[in-house]
């Protein structure tokens, strides 16, 4: 009698057990479920503005540029830098315009808006889908928000993204996504070459009502303009 009763008992714990851990395995987010819902809070924005900073390069070589993004649905993006001073980028959607002040030069570049790519950033709805569309999305080390970097105490949740082919520009790219907003903090990417390049992204301003002028670039009268300088001989 005992022993029937120890089996019923047995089974009955080993069937909560069995429940508990299935419970538990279907709350866990995957990583392209995770990285769906981070597209979905982007789809929801029509227009933002975040500080920006871009680092390029490590040790005595590293470079910082700063300044302040501003992007408006569907392709319309600018960046204004404070470092270097006066820098522009403003993209249109089929036109690319850089101010480089150091040098009083202006660049521009029309798009092909028939190539597939619009030149919208990465951390937009159309650079989240480009992602996903061309890179394998795993977690780094696991759904748990980590520190971004050692010793902080802000944390983000890391998505590790690899190249399907060899025609991607980047090799790797690691998204370090807020947990609570769902937004980009900071992206790191690898490009073929071994070169690092790392975005991050403070002090966002959702759905502020940016009008469309905000886009439009008065170049200075008194630089020199270059057209379609990716292909110019």
């Amino acid at each position: 009698m005992n022993t029937s009763v120890s089996r019923r008992t047995l089974y009955a714990l080993s069937c909560m057990v069995f429940c508990a851990a299935l419970c538990g395995a279907q709350t866990i987010t995957t990583a392209d479920s995770f990285f769906s819902s981070v597209s979905d809070s982007y789809a929801n924005i029509k227009d933002f503005s975040a500080n920006i900073a871009i680092a390029t390069g490590t040790g005595s070589k590293k470079t910082v540029m700063t300044g302040r993004a501003a992007f408006k649905k569907p392709n319309l993006l600018r960046i204004d830098f404070t470092n270097p001073d006066e820098q522009t980028i403003v993209f249109t959607g089929d036109l690319l315009t850089i101010y480089l002040p150091a040098y009083n030069v202006v660049l521009n570049q029309s798009v092909d808006k028939g190539s597939g790519s619009s030149g919208a950033s990465l951390a937009t709805p159309e650079g989240l889908s480009l992602m996903k569309r061309y890179y394998s999305i795993a977690y780094e080390t696991g759904p748990d928000a980590v520190p971004i970097e050692d010793g902080s105490q802000e944390k983000a949740v890391v998505l590790l993204l690899t190249r399907r082919s060899t025609t991607e520009m980047f090799r790797t790219i690691r998204l370090m996504i807020s947990p609570d907003t769902h937004l980009i903090r900071r992206l790191d990417a690898k490009s073929i070459s071994g070169d690092q390049i790392v975005f991050d992204f403070t002090g966002y301003a959702i759905n502020q009502g940016i009008l469309d002028n905000r886009f439009v670039y008065d170049s200075p009268a008194s630089a020199n303009m270059f057209n379609d300088f990716l292909f110019s001989e």
